[in-house]
């Protein structure tokens, strides 16, 4: 995969090699240019898997023509639809999470009264439409023509209310996209869990969640894609649960990111790994190792404080292409670049490097000092970026 030292060897490698001859970052004429690296004969393979994947299921076509949609850029972008009850945290969560509101200004914000919608700029271009809990999606004109763009369709749930009726008005809904649009998801925020105790919180959860598939199944709804998650806006657990719908936006891209990041940390022994959005602090991918919410929100932090100190020190990146010349961006951090190694004891390192205008890899280095391996690592990561941005242009 990519090249790596070996902890085996009995003697020390000149630091102009890695294990397979290849040159590090910055060792000039170390291999004919007829050649390729290890990393690089493992990018030519993940880009040729992504060309020529196997035979798909029905469910699974229509999922990768869902995340087909979302990374195309044009008038018809894609739509994340929040629906709910009133007062039940819609419009906080679109303020926190795609417009940084401090959460504690949200209980300034007014009642949703129409259909809102705003336009996110990122690594994917979409469409956040808010809908008023006072109105019956029934009753919408053109409901259905809204729905057809729809990648993912988040319902709020509010844990501190009685919840009865919302999940009453959850279980229509699911039947009636079941019945039209069977391949959008429908993910089940169980909101303001911030307020409830430990246990309670769990049994809340539960209750929620078993009331709505139990009487899916007794309807024979057994396989709509519905999922759950417990969220605040008072803690990281609102941004963990929308990587985890945005991932899902991109089924036929998802397999070869995780693929480059497992490679990258086994061989530069990176504990975790997570490619994140820089602006909305969403993770994108991450590695296969387990993590904890305690290291997302380490990865999170480190994002706020690289942005605010890239924002003063950073500097111009040149246009990617010439059509961005005079275009005007509403979000992304497009004015610089940073590479920062942090320690923090008892944890190891961090490494922070952005791949791109929207996107930041953060990986957690683990308690041996990465000073020592720094050239390799930044070669390695060199090679997934170029792998990244390959795969996006497709």
């Amino acid at each position: 995969m990519f090249p790596s030292q070996s902890p085996s060897s009995s003697t020390k490698r000149p630091e102009t090699q890695n294990s397979d001859g290849s040159p590090i970052d910055g060792a000039p004429l170390a291999r004919a240019q007829s050649t390729k690296s290890l990393a690089e004969l493992t990018l030519e393979r993940c880009l040729q898997s992504l060309e020529n994947p196997g035979q798909d299921t029905r469910d699974q076509q229509r999922q990768q023509d869902v995340g087909r949609s979302i990374l195309a850029k044009g008038p018809n972008k894609p739509r994340l639809v929040l629906m709910g009850l009133r007062r039940s945290g819609k419009s906080s969560i679109s303020s926190v999470v795609f417009h940084k509101l401090p959460p504690s200004e949200t209980l300034y914000l007014e009642a949703t009264t129409k259909i809102t919608k705003d336009s996110m700029h990122s690594f994917m271009d979409f469409d956040v439409w808010d809908f008023p809990g006072q109105v019956e999606y029934d009753s919408i004109i053109d409901f259905d023509s809204i729905l057809s763009e729809v990648g993912a369709l988040v319902w709020v749930i509010d844990a501190q209310d009685e919840y009865y009726d919302a999940i009453e008005s959850l279980n229509r809904f699911i039947i009636y996209m079941q019945d039209r649009y069977p391949a959008i998801n429908v993910e089940v925020f169980v909101h303001k869990v911030d307020g409830l105790s430990e246990d309670f919180k769990g049994d809340i959860f539960r209750d929620i969640s078993q009331r709505v598939l139990d009487e899916m199944a007794d309807l024979q709804y057994d396989d709509a894609p519905v999922s759950f998650y417990q969220t605040s806006i008072y803690d990281h657990s609102i941004f963990e649960a929308f990587s985890k719908v945005i991932q899902k936006l991109i089924p036929q891209l998802l397999p070869t990111l995780e693929s480059l990041l497992n490679s990258l940390c086994s061989n530069c022994h990176i504990q975790k790994a997570y490619l994140f959005d820089v602006w909305s602090k969403i993770y994108v991918a991450s590695d296969a190792s387990p993590g904890d919410i305690s290291t997302y929100e380490t990865c999170s932090d480190y994002i706020d404080v690289v942005v605010d100190i890239s924002e003063i020190y950073g500097w111009d990146r040149p246009p990617e292409n010439s059509e961005a010349d005079g275009k005007v961006e509403e979000y992304g951090n497009s004015d610089a670049e940073s590479l920062i190694v942090m320690e923090r004891k008892g944890n190891g390192y961090l490494y922070l490097r952005e791949v791109n205008k929207y996107l930041a890899l953060i990986c957690i280095m683990g308690d041996d000092d990465p000073k020592e391996r720094k050239a390799l690592i930044d070669y390695n990561v060199s090679v997934f970026q170029k792998a990244l941005n390959e795969v996006f242009q497709r």
